[in-house]
């Protein structure tokens, strides 16, 4: 496959444009839409002596633009991917881009994604939602050595609110595996295992700074729970974590003079777990309580605060540089990517989604709390199915309380067995991992009721990784509308092709694009004609 280096300055494109450029009328809206293609190309801003119309030509070019009657007014340097997020962010990870691939449960985000992503100077998180802890123990393992200790990787903390000893093992791991970058997403509240990540290890240099040796990223879509992240760890939590013998008292010291994550990801309406909230309304709401924070904690470094969900596209991902993000977050894109641990019939399914064809439905995890995860409706029953199962959870107290009728669809259209043959299977799942929810489930008949309707939730998902095909129409895949916005964007160009979809082409396209219509907005905002045609680009090859 031809490539075109996204790094280099001087590559063919660019040179082609540029020559061009030498030819065109500085003040034409088509030689300005050049320049905005060519974002690497030191630009010099014009003004014509007689009219003073503003105009521009590429830096090498000035010498012929002066000859013809114009006055130089400006520069402008070339713009680089690199620098549309927080320098901050690239130096305390080790990366070049402000850009990460979010983790996906169940191991959708894979190693191979994680580690390709690393190898091109981006992060990845695993994802290790849903996991046994042997399956994140390995994937942990393989990651360290296939990786460099200047190829920064992450894992995912999931907030299991009904399992908390599943979270406290799932820390004890990452923790032992000496994994330096965690995310941790769908918390409501900090909790004993998600402080516990960031402040083991926490020590302090020569200069009596405070050092991190575990990277917390926390993953917020409410002001309140961000606030939590952005603050110390309460004293409570953390003097019972001493009591426990998980924090050293200095640990547990040095933990109260910092934030508990000092990367924050402010996520939007996305895929998974979501309040669906736009994220041109919440970044900035979040960007502000960051400085008041600041103000009243005097942290030593301020909050980085990241943007996710909705970024589909290069027009997204630059809004969200604009907005102020210290970098981007994708998720629901990066499921058709060929890295991505889902079946390809799940990833045809997903290519084909638009805007509109997704849907909210009952989360498996924190089912009983009625909290959902925003899942495609195209092509799939699940979303509709697990709302019906929420429904008569809430009517009913008890499985033998369904009526006949409610029974019958349950069984043939949901479970596809017996409500009997389902709980054995429910039961021996639980009797593995959890004994306590089975104990609960004897004298509780709704939440017996639940535990057999989670076991549909939780295997739905399953089918999609493994490509189950005689549940395809059962399949729950976790996307947002960014997922739309995405197929559409890529519909003319190599990425319409599934098998095309790498996670690095993913993210070298979506950076390049957001850098030239940076650079367009820099041209607009300096009084230059600027064209519609220049707010677009299309995704191509880039090495």
């Amino acid at each position: 496959m031809s490539t075109v280096s996204a790094d280099d300055p001087t590559c063919s494109r660019d040179r082609h444009s540029a020559e061009e450029s030498v030819t065109g009328r500085p003040f034409a809206p088509e030689s300005v839409a050049r320049l905005a293609r060519t974002p690497r190309i030191p630009v010099t801003l014009l003004r014509g002596r007689t009219d003073g119309r503003r105009g521009a030509l590429p830096s090498a070019d000035v010498v012929q633009g002066l000859a013809a009657g114009l006055d130089v007014i400006g520069e402008l340097p070339g713009t680089y991917p690199e620098w549309l997020g927080d320098q901050r962010f690239t130096s305390a990870h080790g990366v070049r881009y402000p850009y990460v691939a979010g983790e996906m449960a169940n191991g959708i985000s894979t190693t191979a994604m994680v580690r390709d992503l690393a190898r091109s100077h981006m992060l990845g998180f695993f994802g290790a939602a849903g996991l046994p802890l042997e399956r994140i123990e390995a994937a942990t393992a393989d990651l360290a050595g296939a990786l460099t200790h200047d190829q920064p990787w992450g894992v995912n903390l999931i907030h299991t609110p009904g399992e908390p000893a599943l979270e406290e093992r799932t820390a004890d791991l990452l923790l032992a595996r000496n994994v330096r970058r965690i995310s941790a997403s769908a918390f409501m509240e900090l909790t004993p295992a998600v402080v516990r990540c960031s402040a083991a290890g926490l020590r302090t240099d020569r200069a009596g700074h405070v050092v991190r040796r575990t990277h917390l990223f926390a993953k917020v879509s409410r002001p309140e729970t961000a606030a939590a992240f952005m603050s110390p760890a309460p004293p409570a939590l953390l003097t019972a974590l001493v009591e426990r013998g998980q924090l050293s008292h200095e640990e547990a010291a040095l933990a109260a003079r910092v934030p508990v994550a000092q990367d924050i990801t402010v996520e939007g309406d996305s895929g998974g777990h979501t309040d669906n909230r736009p994220l041109i309304s919440l970044l900035p709401r979040v960007l502000a309580l960051r400085e008041r924070i600041q103000q009243r904690c005097d942290h030593p470094e301020a909050v980085r605060v990241g943007a996710a969900g909705g970024l589909g596209t290069p027009q997204s991902v630059a809004a969200a540089f604009a907005l102020g993000a210290a970098y981007v977050v994708t998720g629901s894109v990066n499921q058709t990517a060929r890295e991505a641990g889902i079946s390809d019939e799940a990833k045809r399914m997903l290519a084909a989604a638009d805007l509109t064809d997704v849907i909210m439905a009952p989360a498996a995890d924190m089912f009983e709390l009625g909290v959902k995860v925003q899942v495609l409706r195209r092509g799939s029953m699940f979303g509709v199915r697990a709302l019906k199962l929420y429904d008569l959870y809430r009517t009913y107290d008890s499985l033998e309380a369904l009526p006949a009728a409610e029974r019958a669809v349950l069984e043939r259209d949901i479970l596809r067995a017996g409500v009997a043959e389902i709980w054995a299977e429910t039961a021996r799942f639980w009797g593995d991992r959890e004994p306590g929810q089975l104990q609960r489930a004897a004298t509780d008949p709704k939440h017996r009721m639940a535990l057999l309707f989670r076991w549909y939730l939780g295997r739905s998902s399953g089918w999609a990784v493994t490509g189950d095909t005689g549940r395809s129409i059962d399949y729950q895949l976790w996307c947002g509308p960014a997922l739309g916005a995405f197929n559409h964007w890529a519909a003319e160009s190599f990425l319409a092709d599934p098998a095309q979809r790498t996670v690095v082409q993913i993210a070298r396209n979506l950076l390049e694009g957001a850098t030239v219509l940076t650079r367009a907005h820099q041209l607009r905002g300096l009084g230059l004609p600027v064209p519609d045609s220049a707010f677009s680009f299309a995704p191509r090859p880039l090495a």
